[in-house]
């Protein structure tokens, strides 16, 4: 198991802390620069660097210790201090003081449930409404607009913050989604994969074993080649369903295989493989050979590769033509027999409805059926796109 790295000793020291330690410095300072700074700090005088400062070092400094843990009591202390400086001659520290409660409030709507930046708010609007009813029960003139107006400010903060975490709560599902449906696909790409590899293995065979069935009392050599192809075949299947699987349980910090994909540039050995099964494979090319993207190359060899083995086990023929052309933006594959005309799946399989969603996920184009004067047809055409062409 790999151990978690530690998080920077920086990193690791409250936020709170570092607030704190800066209002302690400056004070500090002060007390150098002025000897009664000590007795100006609680004091109501009118100064803005007496008691108002003291209030808001104490509560910016809570503030920060509670907001990341306990949001709500952040929101608490910041009302708590802006009551308590009501009585202060500097009426601007008031109204700093709920505004710090409003971020409070903000920053609880973006990362918390409703059911903990509802209350956040409500407290904020609560304190303004018992505020203003102990402004009125003791019949003193008050300006209404200054708690309607911070009022609207509390607000304001719960719906930028509850958009915030709407918007990041759409994020989190748009990127599970899409992260459901990579998985889904690849789950089927290696499902298409695992069928066209053992599909064409057991195939080939099949033919093998039934030529080695026929011949084997009077062909003892011929026995032998279909039990040496049946061999090969067999071991080379193995190999790779082994490195199929073996890739699917590694973990993900391990490297993934360096085999590289088969694409049209294996269509000799295929060939080969083919001939030992009594089909033979006449492939032609046209066009100018170039360089295809991969998707296209896999695609359009995995087409060829599950014709040519329908080929071997349902046509009745032994031979077939496949034609590769390198048009202008495109790429052309045909296969085709001059068998019996029977469906590539034999009528029971998944063959072409797994070639015509490989050609699908590519913008393709398939087609496959009998011909009318005998034999079958399988064909796709793959867009090349214009960035690939470069």
């Amino acid at each position: 198991m790999t151990a978690a790295p530690r998080t920077p000793l920086l990193r690791r020291v409250p936020p709170g802390a570092w607030v704190g330690a800066f209002w302690v410095t400056l004070i500090l300072v002060r007390m150098l620069q002025r000897p009664d700074e000590l007795r100006h700090l609680v004091q109501y005088d009118g100064n803005i660097e007496d008691a108002p400062l003291l209030a808001t070092a104490v509560v910016t400094t809570l503030g920060a210790l509670l907001l990341f843990r306990a949001p709500l009591a952040a929101v608490a202390v910041a009302l708590a201090g802006a009551v308590f400086s009501i009585g202060m001659a500097v009426r601007e520290t008031t109204f700093v003081l709920f505004l710090l409660a409003d971020a409070a409030v903000g920053y609880t709507a973006a990362t918390r449930s409703r059911r903990l930046s509802v209350p956040a708010a409500g407290l904020c609007l609560a304190t303004l409404a018992g505020y203003s009813l102990w402004r009125l029960a003791r019949g003193t003139f008050f300006n209404a607009s200054a708690p309607a107006g911070l009022a609207s400010t509390v607000a304001i903060a719960w719906l930028i913050g509850n958009t915030i975490r709407q918007d990041r709560a759409h994020t989190e599902t748009v990127r599970a989604q899409a992260t459901r449906q990579a998985i889904t696909a690849e789950r089927l790409r290696i499902a298409r994969e695992l069928h066209d590899m053992v599909a064409h293995a057991i195939g080939i065979i099949t033919i093998q074993a039934g030529v080695g069935s026929r011949v084997m009392d009077t062909q003892p050599a011929e026995t032998r080649k279909a039990l040496e192809a049946i061999e090969a075949t067999g071991r080379e299947t193995l190999a790779g369903l082994r490195r199929m699987l073996g890739a699917l349980r590694k973990g993900e910090e391990e490297p993934a295989p360096l085999d590289p994909l088969p694409g049209l540039a294996a269509l000799g050995h295929l060939v080969g493989r083919s001939a030992s099964a009594g089909v033979r494979v006449d492939v032609r090319r046209r066009g100018e050979r170039r360089e295809l993207p991969p998707d296209v190359d896999l695609a359009a060899f995995r087409i060829v590769q599950e014709a040519v083995t329908n080929v071997v086990r349902h046509s009745g023929t032994r031979e077939c033509t496949v034609t590769v052309d390198y048009g202008r933006g495109e790429l052309a594959v045909d296969v085709v027999d001059r068998g019996r005309g029977r469906g590539a799946d034999g009528g029971s399989g998944y063959g072409i409805v797994g070639m015509r969603e490989r050609v699908g996920l590519l913008h393709g184009e398939f087609s496959a059926g009998p011909l009318p004067d005998g034999g079958f047809r399988v064909a796709a055409l793959f867009p090349i796109p214009v960035e690939a062409q470069r």
